[in-house]
Parts: structure tokens; sequence; C-alpha cells
């Protein structure tokens, strides 16, 4: 169903970004440059980073991946939060809300997301 190699989960906060790959598992990065980087060198090609939408913490790790010509997807929160609870989870924590989003942005067509340019920015 899904095209890409890997999907990846985000679930960002101010300091540090968990992330739940659909074959790598979870890992965790600090939120900012550095840990981008490290995020980014470990990604394969042809994989999607799918995140939910939390204001300032997601829009710089959107930007620079999607300066990096990775595929990102920006995901409405509820949307996520309703996917949660559908599946009854009882668990709260980032490394599974980073899971849940992986899984969500794997059964389901989620949007590519469109940098804003410097300008705009």
């Amino acid at each position: 169903m899904n095209k890409y190699k890997e999907t990846y989960g985000v679930d960002i906060s101010k300091d540090v970004f968990d992330v739940y790959g659909s074959l790598s598992g979870h890992h965790q990065f600090n939120n900012d440059e550095s840990g981008f980087k490290k995020f980014f060198k470990g990604l394969p090609e042809n994989s999607l980073v799918a995140m939910e939408a939390t204001g300032y913490y997601h829009y710089r790790l959107a930007q620079f991946l999607y300066k990096n010509a990775v595929a990102v997807s920006v995901i409405n929160p509820l949307s996520i939060k309703r996917f949660i609870q559908m599946k009854l989870a009882k668990v709260k924590t980032d490394k599974s809300d980073a899971k849940a989003i992986c899984e969500y942005a794997q059964n389901n067509a989620v949007p590519l997301y469109n940098a804003l340019t410097e300008v705009q920015s």
C-alpha cells in the first residue's frame, strides 16, 4: 500500500524528537540543527517522514527535511488523536505516539508538505 521504502513517525517536543521507523524502530534526537542532521544522515532514500503539526517545533524539522529533498507529511493532530483512540491504546508516551504516527502514515494517504519559501517564512 505504501510506496516508500521506509516510513517514519515523528513525535516532536521542545528539546527532543522521537522517531519510529517502520523497519528501524525507535530513536531519539535533539531538537536542533545537529539532531536534524544526525536523523537525516540515517534516512534511506525514498523514505517518508510524517509528523503532527505542532507549531514552531514541527516547522523547523519539516523545513530542514523538505530542503534536503525528503518526502515530508505534516498531519493534523486531531487525526492522530482519533487514530490512537480508535486503536484503544492505553499507553501515551512520546515513543508510542511516534509509532502511532508511523502507522497512521502507512495506512492512510497523507498529504505531502509544501515548504514555505524563505520570504514567506
